[in-house]
């Protein structure tokens, strides 16, 4: 029986536990936490969206819900295993050896939310999540029926993380060794320094969250899950097919900073765009690739005028997702619609800091 209980947001929030079973990492009973928004309102719509969090980080984003609550769609969100809502004592937090474990909660809420819309599906996600999300649909694309069948009608990125920061020749020595480092002693800390920019400056804009789930200098990274990363950032860049037009948003420049200051408002202090505008091609179908001007890294958590920027080029290629979705049922597609389907949109891309 499916069992809605109020979640932490309070009014209008509730979330479901969607329960995994015995972790095959090694952790015990592990579940994911579905939630969805329910505005007052007797009308709910007959589609709905998805959405998924990065690393060090769980679904918080009212403001977010909200807008796509008013674009006509009902919103859920997933906090995945050892995430957030999900985190049980004894859990290390975020901890996978392979991303397509995620595999059996995207399927869980995907069944829920279809069960409760019975429409179409749009995904988002946001950095890490933006990775986990196109790696199942290129896998969920090779099931009976496919994409198609499991009601996804589109993806949305958030600064998805496609690669790993630095410069070539570091990434491919680090990589062998995160390889073998990851295999042997999967739980082993990668000594990083730490840094409070990125959370400061999320918190000197208003925005508030748990820290206990979200911490201003992140989670521990450790050898086993960036084996993970690094495995399933190979395949994107071997090129995927995931079925469905997407959208990815960004910030115009990324920069590396050790403490917090005000220029650390306006950039992508996490991952380095060009290294998102270079893989985005690799997800096959329609990208649509949009830089905003003075975004933070979570481009739905930037500063009030790139935040209303962010929405705008939503909200516009929502309009066109509906226009290509109506096409599809009336039968009105051409050849020409067909083969425009594989393009890739850029915009002029800002100046990496």
């Amino acid at each position: 029986m499916t069992t809605w209980r109020p979640d932490v947001l309070g009014d209008g929030y509730e979330q479901l536990e969607l329960p995994l079973g015995t972790d095959p990492d090694g952790e015990g009973e592990i579940s994911a936490t579905l939630v969805r928004y329910q505005p007052p309102s007797t009308d709910l719509p007959d589609r709905a969206v998805l959405y998924v969090h990065g690393f060090t980080d769980y679904f918080f984003q009212q403001h977010l819900a909200e807008h796509f609550a008013a674009r006509g769609y009902r919103f859920f969100a997933l906090d995945l295993r050892k995430c957030g809502r999900s985190r049980a004592p004894g859990h290390t937090p975020h901890f996978v050896t392979d991303l397509s474990h995620y595999d059996a909660e995207l399927d869980e809420a995907l069944r829920v939310v279809r069960e409760e819309v019975g429409g179409g599906v749009l995904l988002a996600a946001h950095s890490t999540g933006g990775l986990v999300l196109p790696l199942w649909l290129d896998r969920l694309r090779r099931r009976p029926g496919g994409v198609a069948a499991a009601g996804i009608v589109g993806l949305v990125l958030n600064s998805p993380w496609f690669d790993l920061q630095g410069p070539s020749y570091l990434r491919n020595v680090g990589t062998a060794a995160i390889d073998v480092v990851g295999r042997l002693r999967p739980r082993a800390l990668i000594p990083l320094p730490k840094t409070e920019a990125y959370g400061r400056s999320l918190q000197s804009d208003g925005w508030r969250y748990d820290l206990d789930w979200k911490p201003l200098t992140g989670f521990p990274i450790r050898f086993g899950w960036l084996r993970a990363v690094r495995r399933g950032q190979a395949v994107l860049h071997r090129g995927l097919d995931i079925g469905v037009p997407s959208l990815i948003l960004r910030s115009g420049a990324s920069r590396s900073a050790p403490r917090y200051d005000a220029s650390v408002d306006t950039v992508d202090a996490v991952l380095d765009v060009r290294q998102i505008a270079r893989w985005a091609g690799c997800l096959g179908n329609r990208t649509t690739i949009v830089p905003i001007d003075g975004a933070r890294h979570d481009v739905f958590l930037s500063t009030p005028g790139p935040l209303a920027e962010a929405f705008r080029e939503l909200d516009l290629w929502l309009e066109w997702l509906d226009g290509a979705d109506e096409a599809d049922t009336s039968g009105s597609r051409t050849e020409a619609d067909d083969s425009a389907t594989v393009s890739v949109l850029h915009r002029p891309m800002g100046e990496h800091a």
